[in-house]
């Protein structure tokens, strides 16, 4: 009968030898079964460190840039806050806008949000700084 198992002869220091034989004599365990967990679970933990050799560095790079994108984020969010808390403080105290005001507004509107447009087509997603286009 065929036992898909392999003998190995090899030596153990001492105390290791003393701590194997006292694992080995609780009830359900042997000396195999505790040898074969232990190469097991450390031929599995070499695995992960070539894992994170091979795949580490660029996953570091990925995270880098993520970084970098999360923080030119964060300037973007910190200026747009600080232009709508100064432009609330400017019209805080103006009258009410009638009709032609409101029209006026609109297109202003319209014409920033179309150069907004214009400006992202023309970087065609590349990340570059400053604001360009027609004022």
């Amino acid at each position: 009968m065929k036992t898909f198992k392999t003998r190995h002869q090899f030596y153990l220091p001492d105390d290791l030898s003393k701590r194997l034989e006292g694992l080995a004599a609780k009830p359900g365990s042997s000396k195999t079964t505790i040898l074969t967990d232990a190469l097991r679970s450390w031929l599995d933990r070499k695995a992960g460190d070539e894992f994170d050799q091979r795949f580490g560095p660029r996953l570091d790079r990925q995270m880098r840039a993520s970084n970098r994108m999360e923080v030119r984020l964060d300037h973007v969010v910190a200026v747009l806050e600080l232009f709508v808390a100064h432009q609330m403080t400017l019209v805080a105290h103006q009258p009410p806008i009638d009709e032609v005001t409101g029209r006026l507004g609109r297109a202003r509107y319209d014409r920033f949000m179309g150069q907004v447009e214009r400006t992202l087509a023309a970087r065609g997603g590349k990340s570059q700084p400053g604001v360009g286009g027609d004022a």
